[in-house]
């Protein structure tokens, strides 16, 4: 592997960076550097991929809030008296990741489901309580009433705690509203939530996410309403994309049909919460659209697999669900590798199936419940979750990328998938500027 790539064109501005990290391994997850998780990667002269896209005993230049450079520590290393002593970050052979992006949440709710926690645990299952009235209908009673103060100080918690373990990039839906009102409420809550703390939120619009009580029996007109509330809440600039639940206790797939038909027309990506408890053939809808991700997956079936290959729709697995619902019908995770779908890994962090806020052990349970790999698992929270979310930008540390890191105190990257409770953040770097992670 060539050290210094892209380094002949970057060479002339190495006496001109904001900041300059130095003495760090770096898990780039950068196809520029070997890493091809199917391990095809036709950029490695030996044919052969790195692991994580490992560098060693590296150096980064940040410019304008970008990655600027890559390349080995002696290179930069006559430059350095160019440069204050604030603008340079010696990590002491610490590694570095891309900031972790956490592409599939809830966090914007408000009220506790802890109650339905000790149902299932009595044996209730996730239909029973949502036919008795609770279930998502008892978050959107909650969240309806709640002032956007309450929602945004509830919602807040929640948000902090990924922060504080290398969370830079979160994807926030709404869906517990489902009116108008309470839809736009949610969102704007996400969007404040994401100016205070100065990290990327992507905001998803997931109406079909229930039937509401007062469309009860009358699942059609609710998606009509649905559909006429998309382009209101489009245009205040509060959507990145759509979403919907897909599922015999939700919405037909004809039914989501029709919101990602006005989705089309106003060029929002979509994705779908497809085949959780049983297989209505979403992700196929999904793949038909171009879709960014299907989510939870247990009940997948190969042929959309294949779809979702063709399509380059990534696979979004919640390990939190599959836990919190004990559930024992596990993803095809082979298949998905089979065919080369980019796997990503998410907390679901959601009050009544996932009440998750751990991105960290949200990886370890992709392994130990999924039998993904460390790697997988990573590489699942940053370049394939980037993905989810269609940011180019982030996810990988490769020149041109936002600067979006995250600094471990770990001997190897393995560790952020094996332990469990210990948090070994050292800091994060948010659009270039380094901050530690508890701001």
């Amino acid at each position: 592997m060539n050290d210094s790539t892209n380094s002949t064109e970057q060479t002339p501005d190495l006496k001109s960076f904001d900041h300059i990290i130095i003495n760090a391994n770096l898990a780039t997850f950068s196809a520029q550097y070997g890493f091809d998780i199917y391990n095809n990667n036709q950029n490695n002269d030996q044919n052969q991929s790195v692991p994580y896209g490992q560098l060693e005993n590296a150096a980064v230049g940040i410019k304008d809030s970008k990655i600027a450079w890559i390349g080995k520590y002696e290179q930069i290393k006559p430059h350095l008296t160019y440069y204050k002593n604030a603008q340079i970050k010696d990590v002491d052979g610490n590694w570095i990741t891309s900031g972790l992006i956490d592409c599939h949440t809830h966090i914007v709710y408000a009220g506790n489901r802890s109650n339905e926690f000790e149902a299932r645990l009595h044996g209730a299952s996730y239909q029973d309580i949502a036919a008795q009235g609770g279930g998502i209908v008892s978050t959107v009673s909650a969240t309806r009433e709640a002032s956007f103060e309450a929602l945004f100080t509830q919602s807040e918690k929640r948000l902090l705690a990924l922060i504080k373990e290398g969370v830079t990039s979160v994807e926030i839906k709404s869906g517990y509203g489902l009116d108008l009102e309470t839809e736009r409420k949610m969102l704007k809550v996400a969007r404040a939530l994401g100016e205070k703390h100065g990290i990327h939120i992507s905001t998803t619009y997931l109406a079909a996410h229930a039937l509401p009580p007062e469309y009860k029996d009358n699942a059609d007109a609710y998606i009509e309403q649905v559909c006429q509330w998309l382009p209101i809440l489009h245009s205040e600039g509060l959507v990145d994309a759509v979403d919907g639940f897909c599922e015999n206790i939700a919405f037909t797939a004809e039914q989501i049909k029709r919101v990602f038909d006005v989705a089309r027309s106003l060029d929002l990506p979509v994705k779908l919460h497809a085949e959780q408890l049983s297989n209505m053939g979403a992700s196929a809808l999904v793949t038909e659209y171009q879709g960014l991700s299907s989510d939870h997956l247990e009940h997948l079936s190969e042929d959309d697999i294949k779809k979702m290959a063709e399509s380059n729709t990534v696979a979004v697995l919640l390990p939190g669900a599959f836990y919190t619902l004990r559930d024992t019908k596990l993803p095809p995770i082979e298949t998905l590798r089979k065919h080369k779908v980019p796997m990503a890994v998410s907390t679901d962090c959601n009050p009544g199936t996932s009440p998750l806020t751990s991105l960290l052990l949200a990886m370890n349970m992709g392994c130990t419940l999924f039998y993904l790999t460390p790697e997988e698992v990573l590489a699942g929270a940053t370049v394939h979750a980037a993905q989810a979310l269609g940011l180019a930008k982030k996810g990988k540390i490769e020149v041109g990328c936002d600067a979006d890191l995250a600094l471990w105190d770990i001997t190897r990257p393995a560790d952020l998938a094996y332990q469990m409770g210990l948090n070994p953040i050292k800091g994060i770097m948010i659009q270039g500027q380094w901050r530690t992670s508890a701001e």
